[in-house]
């Protein structure tokens, strides 16, 4: 059965907890670690369950963080096979280091910012815009510069002309969307797919606001196989999914556009 691992909880990281996962692999089937950006992760977990029904005895371990965490991992030595990025500057810090043994990604989906405000409250109530989302009182939470979600932000928020006043900033924009749909901020800044995800999952969680230089602000999500890894085979049949017409099917239902 596949493991899904998410944020700080990844196991099999390093030293000897990566013994420890190698050794627990020993005398069964294959296993292919998957490295995903959390904006896709319900995605890839479809594409996991579907890559393994076609494969009997092969298990796909997918681990779900924010970009920049998920390229610590490969960094410091974690097991990866398959690592999917929310944005091309942060998958370049792998594919820029020959010692990682990266493959030349490529582009499988592209994503846009999106503004969602909580349904309850008096200054949630009065958000029409980008602008009253910034104003005092307000609380605003976005993704940390650091990651695509935040860069996206800023980039929206220039091209808008509007300066942010963020309550708090998180690591991974399914957190955004969490302090949104639980009331704990008025309003947040994610991407179109995860506003799409709520109103699919639970109608009416979140209001969405029309910013209309979200368009323009476009994040391209590139895939690349470790070709180091013992299971590069697989993790090369694993993005002929993803970028093949079951992969751009899931993704286009998610709400994502075309590469």
């Amino acid at each position: 059965m596949r493991r899904a691992l998410r944020g700080g909880g990844v196991a099999c990281f390093v030293g000897v907890l990566v013994g420890a996962c190698a050794a627990s692999q020993e005398g069964g089937g294959r296993t292919l670690d998957v490295l995903a950006a959390a904006s896709v992760g319900e995605v890839f977990e479809q594409l996991a369950d579907e890559f393994e029904a076609a494969r009997p005895g092969v298990t796909v371990r997918l681990s779900v963080a924010g970009s920049p965490d998920l390229v610590a991992q490969v960094v410091e030595g974690a097991p990866a096979d398959v690592l999917a990025t929310a944005d091309e500057a942060t998958m370049a810090r792998v594919t820029s280091d020959p010692s990682l043994g990266a493959g030349t990604p490529q582009a499988f989906a592209t994503n846009t910012p999106a503004l969602v405000v909580a349904t309850g409250g008096a200054a949630a109530a009065g958000i029409g815009s980008l602008a009253d989302a910034a104003a005092p009182g307000v609380r605003l939470v976005v993704c940390s510069p650091d990651v695509p979600c935040g860069d996206a932000t800023a980039r929206l928020a220039a091209a808008a002309g509007v300066e942010l006043h963020p309550v708090s900033e998180e690591l991974k924009v399914t957190d955004v969307l969490a302090k949104v749909t639980s009331g704990e901020a008025d309003a947040g800044v994610v991407y179109t797919t995860d506003a799409t995800a709520a109103l699919a999952r639970h109608p009416g969680s979140v209001r969405v606001v029309d910013v209309p230089e979200a368009a323009g602000i476009v994040n391209r999500y590139p895939v690349t196989v470790l070709e180091d890894s013992p299971e590069a085979d697989l993790a090369r049949a694993f993005v002929d999914l993803l970028t093949g017409p079951s992969g751009r099917a899931a993704l286009a239902e998610a709400g994502f556009g075309a590469p």
